[in-house]
Order: structure tokens, then C-alpha cells, then sequence
């Protein structure tokens, strides 16, 4: 059965004036940065627009440090819930992005020159939130076996040190594409009980998951846990409305959340009351959308695997549980530092190239899947014939 989202013609995608559409040539598909190309909800887009009309365009309610405008709070609430999370308006912080959050989370919870432990690959603002901002990243590469990505939890416990201070998870995880079961998360809340770390929790592709994963907020697992947890999540990713730049900051410790708020007075302002009027709207009444989206991100997750698995070979791929991400393995061709240049001028594909995403990101690629089915296999194709004129 076909998908309304099959009908998206490639004249419209080119035409689309977004990052995604405009950093490469006409002749190169780009599959990088982690944009849909599929049309917002339209009662999202309604929400805005009626909130557009009002002409009550003014400075948004809530202030500086406030849950924002009025049934903001009350959406958030009711969607952690569902994800048995029971939060209070004032655990929340709206704040202008996820990524502002991790810079300030890092400068919040570590001083210039301490260590910030992350687990790598990870999608890149991470690391640079720690190295911008003068604190130390400590890097725990994840074991792939060629089929699954897993914690290395006995080298996460040779990295501490006196100076480690926080730790960073990303879950779902970007870019391998894990949800994290409870009995990972409930080892990684025992590792920072025990060595007195804080957490920065993003949570930002928390409801984009498939084939039953499901997603535990870090926090959510006790109130011990929950004491030393900054939690940032959103509607950016799942609701294709980053351009908005709207995120939520959540800690259960207000005196956890009092320091993350001083640590950058007035540089993180409230996001602007058309982004609110969007948030509101997707977590309240966007459901079928979404419901109707992941339905299409899970037969692209299964073509892009069944493709790599029967036409590129030497090309390894461990699955996609949770975001619309595929984290691609090329090391077994050879191609080493020239592998992005044979994506990009050989194979006319736009990839992220691993790299970027630090330790154990060399010879991988992230592909972004969460376009129309004709530019999936369209791209697969092409680096198909890419490999084979390695021959």
C-alpha cells in the first residue's frame, strides 16, 4: 500500500530552501543532517498560524526560567507520563535548543579543565560543548560486533578519575541508533551514583523508536538518580520542526536546576510563542501523524537493511532500534581518510562522515533515512555502483 509521503516528487525536495537541500551540489542526494523531508503536521502548522493571526506576537509568558506559555507545561507533563514520568511545571525549563543546553549543562556541572565522559561515536555538539567550553571530554568507545552496539561498561570504569564530573548519555542514541534497555540504563545510574557524577540525559529522538523499544527516561528510574539528572528532550526531532528552535530542560533537583540556570544569565532565552504554540500542538494533538510516520521511517529502516545486507558488500550495518539515522560501517573496503571524498565525488551521496563523531567513528557514515523511499534506494544505488567500480 502506497504512503501520501511516496507522492513527495523530487522537484519539490530540491526546491525545499533548508540546510539539508542547499549545501551541496544539484547532483549530489543529501542524506546528513537530521531533518525530515516530510511536511509538518498540519495542525501544527495551523497552531502556528492562528497564533500568527492573534497578532499577539509579544514577549512570551513564563520569563527567563519559567515552563513558558499557558498549557506548555501541562502537554510536557502529560507526555512524560505516558513514559512513566511524572514531572511538576516547576521541573521544567523551556529553553531555545538542545544544543545550548548541553554547552551550558557542561559549564553548569564542571569546572574549566575537569572531565565531561561521553560515550562515542555521538552526534558531534557533544564533544563540542565540552572542548568550546574548556572542559575535558573523555571518550568511551561503544563494541560493535558487526550486528549490535554495546557499553563498554568495564572501560567506563577505568576512565574516572578524580577530576570526572559528569557524565553525557544520549538515548536513543545518536548516531548508532540504540534505545537503551533498563538493565544498561539502571548499570549507568549505579556507575554515576557511585562516583558522584551528574548527568546530562539527552532524550531528544525519545519517540522516535520501532518494534516495541521502549523508552525509559534516565531520570524516571529513581529518585536517587533523578536527583543528580539534567534531562533535555523536545519536539525538534520527532515533530520535523527544528527550524523552531524550541527545547525543554528538566531536573527534579531545583537546586540542580537553579545552577544550570545561572550558569549563562539571559544568553538562553525562552524559545518565541510561535514555537510554544507547536509544542503544545504536536505532543496534543499530532499523534496520528507521528503514528503515521513512523510507519513510513520503519519500511525505509527495513530497506535500508535489507539493501546493505544483499547489495553492498563489505558494508556492515547494526540496525536502527530508536531516531531515523543509519550509522554505516564501510572500514572492511579500505578506503580509510578517502572514504567521505568516495561518498561525495564518486558516489554523488552526502553522508555525515564518521569521523566527526570522535572515537570509533572512523570508517562509518551516518545516513539519514527520513526522506521519500525514491531518494533512499536512489542513494543506496548510487553507492552501490560506487563500490562496485572499486573492482
Amino acid at each position: 500500500m502506497s504512503h501520501p509521503f511516496d507522492a513527495i516528487s523530487m522537484e519539490t525536495l530540491k526546491a525545499r530552501r533548508c540546510a539539508k537541500w542547499t549545501r551541496y551540489g544539484a547532483d549530489v542526494l543529501p542524506l546528513w543532517v537530521a531533518d525530515m523531508d516530510f511536511p509538518t503536521s498540519d495542525k501544527i502548522v495551523a497552531a502556528m498560524q492562528a497564533r500568527a493571526d492573534s497578532s499577539n506576537l509579544g514577549y512570551p509568558m513564563g520569563g527567563y526560567t519559567g515552563a513558558g506559555e499557558p498549557g506548555v507545561a501541562d502537554a510536557i507533563i502529560t507526555r512524560q507520563a505516558g513514559y512513566n514520568w511524572h514531572l511538576a511545571e516547576e521541573d521544567i525549563w523551556l529553553i531555545n535548543g538542545i544544543v545550548p543546553g548541553l554547552f551550558l549543562g557542561a559549564m553548569a556541572f564542571a569546572s574549566p579543565g575537569e572531565e565531561i565522559i561521553m560515550q562515542t561515536p555521538i552526534y558531534p555538539p557533544f564533544m563540542y560543548a565540552v572542548e568550546k567550553t574548556g572542559r575535558t571530554p573523555v571518550y568511551n568507545p561503544m563494541n560493535f560486533d558487526g550486528e549490535t552496539w554495546e557499553i563498554d561498561f568495564d572501560a567506563l570504569e577505568e576512565l574516572v578519575t578524580p577530576s570526572s564530573r559528569v557524565f553525557m548519555l544520549c538515548n536513543p542514541h545518536n548516531p548508532v541508533g540504540r534505545v537503551f534497555r533498563r538493565d544498561e540504563l539502571e548499570k549507568l545510574a549505579d556507575f554515576a551514583l557511585r562516583h558522584r557524577l551528574w548527568v546530562i540525559s539527552d532524550e531528544l529522538h525519545c519517540d522516535l523508536r520501532f518494534d516495541g523499544h521502549k523508552h525509559i527516561p534516565f531520570a524516571s528510574l529513581n529518585d536517587e538518580i533523578a536527583q543528580r539528572t539534567l534531562t533535555l528532550f523536545g519536539p525538534t526531532k520527532t515533530f520535523n520542526i527544528a527550524g523552531l528552535k524550541i527545547g525543554i530542560a528538566v531536573s527534579q533537583n531545583h537546586a540542580l536546576m537553579e545552577r544550570f540556570q545561572a550558569a549563562a544569565p539571559a544568553l538562553i532565552t525562552p524559545p518565541n510563542v510561535i514555537a510554544q504554540a507547536a509544542l503544545k500542538t504536536a505532543f496534543n494533538e499530532a499523534g496520528d501523524w507521528l503514528e503515521s510516520t513512523l510507519t513510513y521511517l520503519d519500511g525505509n529502516r527495513h530497506f535500508v537493511a535489507d539493501f546493505v545486507r544483499e547489495r553492498l558488500p563489505g558494508v556492515r550495518y547494526g540496525g536502527t532500534e530508536g531516531t531515523y539515522l543509519a550509522w554505516l560501517d564501510f572500514n572492511s573496503l579500505g578506503l580509510g581518510e578517502n572514504l567521505e571524498t568516495f561518498l561525495l565525488e564518486t558516489c554523488k551521496v552526502g553522508l555525515n562522515p564518521g569521523p566527526s563523531f570522535g572515537p570509533g567513528g572512523e570508517g562509518f557514515a551516518r545516513l539519514n533515512f527520513a526522506t521519500t523511499r525514491e531518494v533512499v534506494s536512489g542513494a543506496l544505488e548510487r553507492i552501490e555502483n560506487g563500490i562496485r567500480s572499486l573492482d
